[in-house]
């Protein structure tokens, strides 16, 4: 299988943790690439290889350079600052997909290994719930994520032009549309720590542009409005007093309707009612 890991090489420590438990995993053969994001990855430990991009080009696109270099039946993400506890987990996430090949994508949950409190958004879900319990899901914690390389292939890859923020949902929907559904695994487990992500004017104008894109290049024609919409709503609710923050994501939003979002191929009609019927309609 092919196992892929973005970096910038800014965190050494928390990548050979991660490298040390894909290379601890039993029962499988890995084929493992280490991607540098405008950085030549150095120190890496054997039976590991290295991709240098001379520049920065971002989240999905990085780890669509590392899938084109890697081989076998199925291809595993993971942040250079996650990692794997159990030697078995390949090995039982690819039993799980095996026993339900309506499974197109697999997230694992995700825990903090120190003991702290776990951030509710790594929990996919609306109604988060018990994070122990498993369930189809409509999008995905980006960090760990195991796809049957065929499926993978089929959804086209990450959304290349998001850079970051909301790639995860586009490549869950995609997956969907081939005819299978995304799902949370909840008695499986990756590490990550629970660390505050920095919220800055380009990370709320990304979040804007690309949600507008999410819709634009996905949606069938009349749910676009009503996607962007019905989110728009959903942020001025949650910002209404950080009116720097509110000024920032309506720049991206109004870059969203005017940029170009590098194509378009929507998902089908008898997609949107799968996901219905499975609990959430691509309206919210």
């Amino acid at each position: 299988m092919g196992v892929v890991s973005l970096s910038q090489g800014t965190r050494p420590d928390d990548l050979a943790r991660g490298l040390a438990s894909v290379l601890a995993q039993t029962g499988v053969t890995r084929d493992v690439i280490v991607v540098g994001n405008a950085w030549t990855p150095t120190g890496l430990p054997r039976g590991v290889r290295s991709l240098a991009l001379p520049e920065n080009v971002g989240i999905p696109a990085g780890r669509n350079r590392g899938a084109a270099e890697v081989s076998g039946d199925y291809i595993f993400f993971l942040d250079d600052d996650a990692s794997i506890p159990s030697p078995t987990f390949l090995l039982d996430a690819i039993a799980l997909i095996e026993a339900d090949p309506s499974i197109g994508l697999l997230q694992p949950r995700v825990v903090d290994p120190s003991g702290v409190e776990n951030p509710r958004r790594w929990i996919p879900r609306i109604r988060k719930g018990d994070p122990e319990h498993s369930s189809n899901v409509f999008s995905v914690w980006e960090g760990a994520t195991l796809l049957p390389r065929a499926v993978f292939d089929a959804t086209g890859g990450w959304a290349d032009p998001f850079f970051y923020a909301h790639e995860g949902i586009e490549l869950a929907w995609r997956v969907w549309d081939t005819g299978h559904r995304v799902f949370y695994a909840g008695d499986l487990v990756a590490n990550h720590p629970a660390i505050e992500p920095t919220r800055h004017s380009y990370y709320y104008r990304l979040n804007a542009r690309n949600r507008v894109w999410l819709a634009k290049r996905n949606l069938p024609w009349i749910l676009v409005p009503i996607y962007v919409g019905s989110w728009t709503g959903i942020q001025l609710l949650r910002w209404a007093r950080r009116p720097q923050a509110l000024k920032a994501w309506f720049g991206g939003w109004v870059a969203g309707w005017r940029e170009n979002p590098g194509g378009r191929r929507g998902i089908r009609w008898v997609t949107v009612w799968r996901m219905t019927r499975a609990g959430r309609p691509p309206l919210v």
